[in-house]
């Protein structure tokens, strides 16, 4: 280490200070995302308003500028973002045990929560057992369609951008590969290196530099991002060569978990084309756990702990889909948390580079349109057949999007409407 003086202080030494100031408990930061994942409703975009209320706020873990830029980086990556952003703060908070304690925390009440309803969906029988699950498959029309025109009005303000998104869907609706996904991605980070170079510039940057310290060494982040490629490589070798049910399960929350960018709801089309096109889960089981997933607290990528619960073929009974279930959640979440971990001590270097802006305004536009593909096909198909379900859907819909209703109770009146319409047409 360099010597140092009051004058022209090293900046390890200034590092070395601010971890001192700011480490914390793991056990207190468990506490606290515990209470979060209890009561954030909403949505990944609600989790990070929850998040700022918390950490900037009450807790005064990070400034302003500071969390900004760490939402930034969450949103710049694959994952989910909200869990990464919590991942981030628990590990800048206390370390590697902060970060676990973050990730488990907010994620375990949603996906036992799932857990639970995979087995109480099988025994839903007669009018009102199907009328329910019919419900929650319209409730999955209702939050798609919100997040396609949330997200299109953000992320898609010009021409060139819904160009992109606009071709983007067109791959994913004529294709019958099960790579139209990945296709769609890069198209969209090669279109964006092309036409979408003229955004906005980033503010200098705050995570990675002295205002906020990144307790993850340069080393350590390309050895995750080794991994990271490894297991995407790896994985799918395994399971051609027949290593047997669950490698093929975590080789498919492995990849969905990512391609995601763009937040939790993209995950659909992703997760239904591993699951669904395969038959190791039915359509009809598949929308309802997502509409089950819009119910419960906490991240939506712990819907991967209903289908490893549901997955068919085995593992099967109760310590089979407990098993599926675990796998599911590692398997979804580890690549995010890989990719975080081994770009956080390069972001401010690679936030500040035009073409890296430009490749992920494009993405961000092909995310859209792959993500109004799926409301087509399967959530619209597979749900909507009759002007009943339009009329339960487009409630829905209105409550989320004019109403700014908690999804809550848009679940619980789309349930209520699906329950009347079987009774009512049986």
């Amino acid at each position: 280490m360099a010597i140092s003086t009051k004058e022209n202080p090293d900046p390890s030494v200034l590092m070395t200070m601010s971890v001192a100031k700011q480490t914390g408990s793991a056990f207190e930061v468990l506490i606290i995302f515990l209470k979060l994942g209890l009561s954030c409703f909403g949505g990944p975009i609600a989790h990070i308003g929850y998040f700022r209320d918390e950490f900037v706020v009450r807790q005064h873990w990070l400034d302003e500028r500071a969390y900004a830029d760490l939402v930034a980086l969450c949103q710049f990556l694959p994952g989910p973002a909200s869990s990464q952003v919590g991942f981030s703060v628990g590990l800048m908070r206390a370390g590697h045990l902060g970060a676990a304690a973050a990730w488990t925390g907010f994620t375990l009440p949603s996906a036992i929560l799932l857990v639970l309803f995979a087995y109480g969906a099988g025994n839903l029988h007669g009018a009102i057992g199907a009328g329910l699950l019919h419900g929650l498959k319209l409730v999955a029309v209702a939050i798609v369609a919100q997040a396609v025109w949330g997200m299109a009005r953000t992320l898609c303000p010009d021409r060139e951008r819904a160009s992109i998104a606009a071709i983007a869907a067109l791959i994913i609706l004529f294709s019958s590969t099960s790579i139209a996904q990945i296709g769609a991605i890069v198209f969209g980070a090669l279109a964006g290196l092309w036409l979408c170079r003229n955004g906005p510039p980033s503010e200098p940057g705050h995570v990675g530099s002295n205002h906020v310290v990144v307790p993850v060494s340069r080393r350590v982040g390309t050895a995750a991002l080794i991994v990271f490629f490894v297991l995407l490589a790896g994985l799918p070798l395994l399971r051609n060569l027949g290593a047997g049910s669950g490698p093929a399960l975590f080789d498919a929350f492995y990849r969905s978990g990512a391609l995601v960018f763009g937040g939790g709801h993209v995950v659909l089309p992703l997760l239904r084309e591993a699951f669904v096109t395969p038959g190791w889960v039915s359509d009809d089981a598949f929308l309802a756990g997502y509409g089950a997933a819009q119910a419960v607290p906490g991240p939506l990528f712990t819907f991967a702990a209903y289908l490893g619960a549901v997955a068919n073929p085995p593992p099967h009974g109760v310590p089979g889909a407990v098993l599926g279930a675990l796998l599911g959640l590692a398997g979804i979440f580890l690549p995010g948390i890989l990719v975080l971990l081994g770009t956080l001590p390069f972001w401010d270097a690679l936030r500040k580079k035009s073409g890296a802006q430009a490749m992920m305004r494009g993405v961000n536009a092909a995310v859209v349109g792959l993500l109004g593909a799926a409301l087509y096909n399967p959530v619209w198909t597979s749900s909507v057949r009759a002007p009943g379900d339009f009329a339960v859907a487009l409630t829905g819909f209105v409550l989320l999007t004019v109403w700014r209703a908690p999804p809550l109770a848009v679940v619980i009146v789309s349930a209520i409407g699906g329950v009347l319409l079987a009774l009512f047409s049986g």
